[in-house]
C-alpha cells in the first residue's frame, strides 16, 4: 500500500487489494505497518480500545475476515487501551487498561475467518533514529508506548510469529518466536526508502534462514508526502532464503503457497536449532 492521511481512502484501498488477495485465494492476508493513517496527526485522534467491535478499524478488519472465511492480519493500527488480559479460565479481563500520557500503541491484530479477534502484538522496538532523507529525524516513541509481550498464534497455515517492521533489526525476538513454535513469521512495515534500500532484503532472507520460517513482509512502498518516502519490495520468503513473491512499489498483492511438510523436513535435514551452542 502507499497509504495517506485519509482514513476513508486507505480503507477503500486495503478493502480492495484483501478482495485481489482472497479471490486469487489466499487463506491468510497480511497488511502493512500504518495501513490506516500514515502521516495523519497525532495518532491519538484515530486510536481504538480493543474489542470494540463498532469502533471504525476493527469494525472494517472482523468484516473483512469474515467476509472471505480468512485469517486477516492487520498490520499496524493505533489503540489506546493496552492488550487485554486473560484469566485462568481463559476469559479476558474486560475492563480495557488505557494509555493515559497521550500516546498509543501500534498493534497487529489477527482476526480469524468468523471475524474475532484471536491475537494481538504490540511494537517492541521503536523507530527513534537519523535518517539522511528529507524527514532526517525519526522519534516512534513520542508517538508510541512500546509492547513488551512476544505473541505467536496458531493458523490452519502454520504457528505465526508476530513483529513489526523496526523489530527486524532484532534477531533475538525471532529466536524468541521459534522457540514458542513459529512457522511463519510476519513483518508488516513502513521501511523508508533509504533504509530499506540498504537493508530489507537481506534481513527478511536472514530472518527467513536463520530460523527456518517463512517471512511474510508487507510494506509501505512510495511517496507520502513532501518529506517521507517508504521502500516497498513487500515480499514472500521460503525458509532457504528465497523470494516467492514481490511487489516493488505501489499498491499490490504478493502471493506464494506455503508448504510446512516441507519446512519441517529441511529443520530434519539441517536441524540448526539443534546444534545451537549459545
Amino acid at each position: 500500500m502507499v497509504s495517506t492521511a485519509s482514513v476513508e481512502a486507505n480503507l477503500k484501498a486495503a478493502g480492495r487489494l484483501i478482495d485481489q488477495a482472497a479471490d486469487a485465494g489466499a487463506s491468510l492476508v497480511l497488511l502493512p505497518e500504518n495501513f490506516a493513517v500514515l502521516d495523519g496527526g497525532p495518532l491519538g485522534q484515530f486510536a481504538e480500545i480493543e474489542g470494540d467491535s463498532s469502533a471504525l478499524l476493527q469494525k472494517f478488519l472482523s468484516g473483512k475476515a469474515r467476509e472471505h472465511g480468512i485469517h486477516l492480519i492487520a498490520g499496524t493500527m493505533p489503540m489506546k487501551s493496552r492488550p487485554l488480559t486473560t484469566t485462568a479460565s481463559g476469559l479476558s479481563v474486560p475492563a480495557p487498561d488505557l494509555i493515559a500520557d497521550g500516546r498509543v500503541r501500534p498493534a497487529s491484530l489477527v482476526y480469524d475467518p468468523r471475524g474475532e479477534l484471536v491475537a494481538r502484538y504490540d511494537k517492541m522496538h521503536l523507530f527513534d533514529v537519523e535518517v539522511d532523507d528529507p524527514q532526517a529525524r525519526y522519534m516512534e516513541s513520542r508517538s508510541f508506548e512500546p509492547g513488551d509481550t512476544v505473541v505467536c498464534v496458531p493458523t490452519p497455515l502454520g504457528r505465526v510469529g508476530l513483529s513489526i517492521c523496526y523489530d527486524l533489526r532484532f534477531p533475538e525476538l525471532y529466536r524468541r518466536l521459534l522457540e514458542s513454535g513459529a512457522e511463519l513469521l510476519t513483518v508488516p512495515s513502513a521501511f523508508t526508502r533509504v533504509t530499506g534500500e540498504a537493508h530489507w532484503e537481506v534481513l527478511l532472507r536472514a530472518r527467513a534462514i536463520e530460523n527456518q520460517c517463512y517471512v511474510l513482509a508487507a510494506n509501505q512502498g512510495g511517496v507520502h508526502n513532501a518529506t517521507r518516502e517508504t521502500y516497498g519490495h513487500s515480499m514472500i520468503v521460503d525458509p532457504w532464503g528465497r523470494v516467492l513473491a514481490r511487489v516493488e512499489k505501489g499498491e499490490g498483492v504478493a502471493i506464494a503457497s506455503i508448504d510446512i511438510a516441507g519446512l519441517h523436513e529441511l529443520r530434519r535435514k539441517m536441524p540448526v536449532q539443534a546444534h545451537r551452542r549459545l
